[in-house]
């Protein structure tokens, strides 16, 4: 674990976080994981404060978004080839 490149699941994030937070320093976490002070800080701003209950809620939030996003695409869609309709001479 900790190679150059490695994919931490947000579970993971949210534990390393919380050795941050426990009082742990960033730059033994760093050494701990294989990832750069830069990673913490950036998973930091996503993710501080989380705890694994409000990380399901915020993939549940996203999917959501995501759907509706599709929604409202494809509703523009259909608007922009219903005035083509009607703009033609038939």
């Amino acid at each position: 674990m900790g190679s150059k490149g490695t994919r931490y699941k947000e579970e993971q994030i949210i534990r390393i976080l919380k050795e941050v937070e426990g009082g742990t320093s960033i730059g033994e976490v760093c050494r701990k994981y294989g990832v750069s002070e830069q990673t913490v800080y950036r998973w930091r701003s996503k993710y501080g404060g989380l705890d694994t209950s409000e990380l399901q809620r915020l993939r549940e939030l996203e999917a959501e978004n995501s759907r509706l996003k599709k929604i409202v695409a494809q509703q523009v869609l259909d608007i922009d080839t219903l005035k083509e309709l009607l703009t033609k001479k038939w």
